[in-house]
């Protein structure tokens, strides 16, 4: 495997895909576009907003977003461009990214066991039903109720 940029140039190469292309569907700027090729990482604008330009390019050529975003952060952080505060800054945002995902898994999960335990009541009532009904039926049902006094 090559290096990120060259990778990615190579990618949209094979597509037969131009930079101006990718620039009419996704707005970013080509001058950002080619620092991504050519590994300037310090040309883009920074923070959360050099992911949201990998993710565009990728899109827009047809890969992988996760994994592209994925290997631009591992680039990126080799290539010793990355100021302290990027760090802490996709940190953060990995952080909370991970949290909504967390948040939502509790929540399907919430569902599943109320799901789980609806369908046990629902079955369990119609047990109780059925066995009552071919009870009646069958005449043994009210000799297991006690007899009134009256």
């Amino acid at each position: 495997m090559g290096n990120f940029g060259e990778d990615l140039r190579m990618e949209r190469i094979s597509r037969g895909i131009a930079l101006e292309d990718i620039t009419a569907v996704t707005k970013i700027s080509p001058r950002y576009l080619e620092a991504l090729e050519q590994e300037e990482f310090r040309l883009l604008p920074g923070g959360i907003l050099n992911k949201g330009i990998v993710r565009g390019y990728a899109s827009a050529v047809g890969l992988d977003q996760s994994d592209w975003t994925e290997r631009f952060l591992k680039a990126y952080a080799a290539s010793g461009q990355m100021v302290e505060e990027e760090r802490d800054w996709l940190e953060f945002a990995s952080n909370v990214g991970k949290a909504r995902i967390q948040r939502s898994e509790a929540m399907e999960n919430r569902l599943r066991w109320i799901g789980v335990i609806l369908l046990v009541l629902v079955v369990a009532m119609g047990a109780c039903l059925a066995v009552r009904y071919y009870g009646l039926r069958a005449g043994w049902w009210p000799t297991l109720l006690p007899m009134r006094m009256g």
